[in-house]
């Protein structure tokens, strides 16, 4: 039969579109049996010629992706999803499989080839043709290769981000009136499912949750979240981990022998990190190696680190050693390195921040250095510099590589935006923490150097981080602040680090009527605590070392701490602008706006220092042991 009227025939005797090559004839055909081939060229008289057998060329099998080659064919193959693997075998064990399931994850971890496992093990029948629903499929019946070939009738996948409307929901459901056509069960596989709208959610659920008996669904999605719970209600939901490195690594290692790939350890660790939990994307980036390195050739570090444009690990603790040092030209240098290496500079933050979050573990938690799962580079070096880090330090860079990294993205110019962002690094890098500054000005030392000494006048005082002034937790302790304080503000003041709660209180919720020597009368508004008035009182004992009397009044008293802030901010702002040079470069500028008025004079709390007082004649308590008004010893009592 002309193999151009049916299909070319393979080398195993099979059609292409997977039917069977037909028997021979046992006897003669319609015309009689077919006559042997002979020579054309030998027609007419002579002797026969014997047939000869022309070969037809195999078609060339296309190239299948490593991520489709090597994808899971049984619960088995499922790497790092061991909770999930053993809650399904046992439930095929004890015939308990749930009618609907929800498969959450990040992308490539496994969530539809999952589903397409379970579909196989809910419709297998086994070689014999006998079996039933199991946790280990075969493979070879009917119904296993129908859905590995993914033709077969009662599995049906739908892509709930192209099909998310209702009017998809509504066909889904009267597909549920029929029974499966071919297997044992109908198997619904819904991809994206949290893409569906609300009305789409609505009208699965009452189907979701009474199905036929021969319905299974299975969903899949990467945000979980928004999946409403009455969806997740009605599931048995299954959260699927991000594979660990060493086991990608050693899975990656594997597919790279069967492939015939040598690949060294340094590639795979790089490859590892990059899938960043996934299988799937791993094994992209590991064909896209394969392919790097050619016919015979070895899969390099130096090849993937070039193919990732990623920055040498060693490069990266070089450039934070000596930002974190204040070694600018060292670290300019080394970036200049990367960047002559093809790494990119966004790249390089990113690394320099999971590098910062990695010595801050080492500093919080030492332990953490003889972890055998942790590189070795990363061990050792990095356990060595955390030692000369302090947590405070490390966390500054936390955040200011954060700003970095957005202002990198948005950049024209990456390379001159991430050098910047090292040069603030460096910059900031021998400047004491808030906290350090916190705990000099409240020993009386001074901000500049770490020697103890009078601190200068002046308000609050701030750091510039990621392009921006970082303000301390809490107001600095002003300067002005005696060991003995005459004012409201003072004695607030000395709440401010270390009394955290109360000094907020003590802020925003307490009008100060009377402040004298080791005296405050305050009237304290409902929602203050009501040991408000005894906790001031220690604190004030605490810090100067005196006894205070605090007396609660009813009296009306200033505004508080906070208000009288908020009306020198106004006053400061409603002056600015009705300045003459403001208002003109506002009519320069159409749009422009006033943002922020700062005056260099005033304290922490936005107030002009506090004008010194005259000390009053007569105090206005009398102390315990004091003489009662009017007595001179020198005149005797009256009987």
């Amino acid at each position: 039969m002309p193999s151009d009227l049916i299909g070319d025939i393979g080398p195993e005797g099979v059609l292409e579109e997977g039917i069977p090559e037909p028997p021979p004839p046992e006897g003669p055909g319609l015309f009689g049996f077919d006559e042997p081939a002979v020579d054309p060229v030998g027609v007419g008289p002579g002797p026969a010629v014997a047939p000869v057998a022309v070969p037809v060329a195999a078609k060339p099998t296309p190239y299948r992706v490593l991520a489709r080659k090597y994808r899971p064919q049984n619960f088995d193959d499922l790497i790092g999803q061991e909770a999930l693997v053993r809650t399904l075998r046992n439930a095929f064990a004890r015939g308990r499989v749930h009618h609907a399931f929800l498969l959450t994850g990040v992308r490539g971890v496994g969530k539809t080839t999952t589903a397409r496992i379970i579909a196989r093990a809910l419709n297998c029948i086994g070689v014999d043709g006998n079996g039933g629903p199991t946790a280990d499929p075969c493979g070879a019946c009917p119904e296993c290769a129908a859905i590995l070939a993914d033709r077969h009738p009662d599995v049906i996948e739908m892509d709930a981000a192209s099909n998310r409307g209702i009017d998809d929901v509504r066909e889904l459901r009267e597909a549920l009136r029929f029974r499966p056509a071919q297997g044992r069960q109908k198997v619904f596989i819904l991809d994206e499912v949290h893409m569906l709208t609300e009305q789409a959610f609505n009208a699965l659920l009452k189907s979701l949750e009474e199905p036929p008996p021969s319905i299974t669904f299975i969903l899949a999605t990467t945000e979980l979240r928004k999946v409403p719970i009455t969806i997740r209600s009605r599931c048995q939901v299954f959260s699927l981990k991000r594979v660990p490195e060493e086991r990608l690594r050693t899975h990656f290692r594997g597919i790279a022998g069967q492939e015939g790939a040598e690949i060294e350890e340094g590639a795979l660790a790089m490859l590892a990190r990059a899938a960043d939990g996934s299988v799937r994307d791993g094994l992209s980036l590991l064909d896209q190696a394969i392919a790097l390195a050619g016919e015979g050739g070895g899969v390099a570090a130096e090849s993937v680190r070039d193919m990732l444009g990623l920055a040498d690990r060693a490069l990266v603790f070089d450039v934070l050693d000596a930002v974190l040092s204040a070694d600018l030209p060292t670290a300019l240098r080394r970036m200049d390195e990367a960047h002559e290496r093809g790494a990119d500079p966004a790249t390089i933050m990113n690394d320099l921040l999971e590098q910062v979050h990695m010595l801050t573990r080492f500093a919080a938690i030492p332990a953490l250095r003889e972890d055998a799962g942790i590189p070795e580079t990363e061990r050792v070096r990095g356990a060595a510099l955390a030692q000369k880090l302090s947590v405070p330090m490390l966390t500054r860079a936390w955040q200011m590589l954060l700003k970095g990294i957005e202002e990198v993205l948005a950049a024209p110019d990456r390379r001159a935006a991430a050098e910047m962002v090292l040069i603030r690094l460096a910059h900031v890098a021998e400047m004491p923490t808030p906290g350090d500054i916190l705990k000099r000005l409240e020993s009386g030392g001074s901000v500049a150097s770490g020697s103890p000494g009078p601190a200068p006048n002046g308000g609050g005082l701030r750091a510039m981080a990621g392009g921006g002034a970082i303000m301390a937790a809490e107001p600095a302790p002003l300067v002005e602040a005696l060991p003995q304080p005459t004012a409201w503000r003072e004695v607030v003041a000395l709440a401010s680090g270390s009394h955290a709660l109360l000094h907020a209180h003590l802020l925003h919720d307490v009008h100060p009527v009377r402040v004298a020597p080791r005296q405050v009368e305050i009237r304290v508004r409902p929602q203050a605590p009501r040991d408000l008035g005894a906790q001031l009182a220690a604190m004030l004992e605490a810090k100067t070392g005196e006894r205070w009397t605090i007396a609660l009044s009813n009296a009306g008293g200033e505004p508080t701490l906070a208000e009288q802030s908020r009306s020198a901010e106004t006053d400061r702002r409603t002056s600015a602008l009705n300045h003459p040079l403001v208002q003109m470069i506002l009519q320069e500028f159409p749009g422009a706006t006033l943002d922020a008025v700062r005056d260099e004079n005033v304290d922490a709390y936005g107030l002009l220092p506090v004008q010194a007082q005259e000390e009053p004649d007569l105090p206005d308590f009398a102390p315990p042991d004091a003489e009662p008004a009017g007595f001179d010893p020198d005149i005797p009592e009256e009987d």
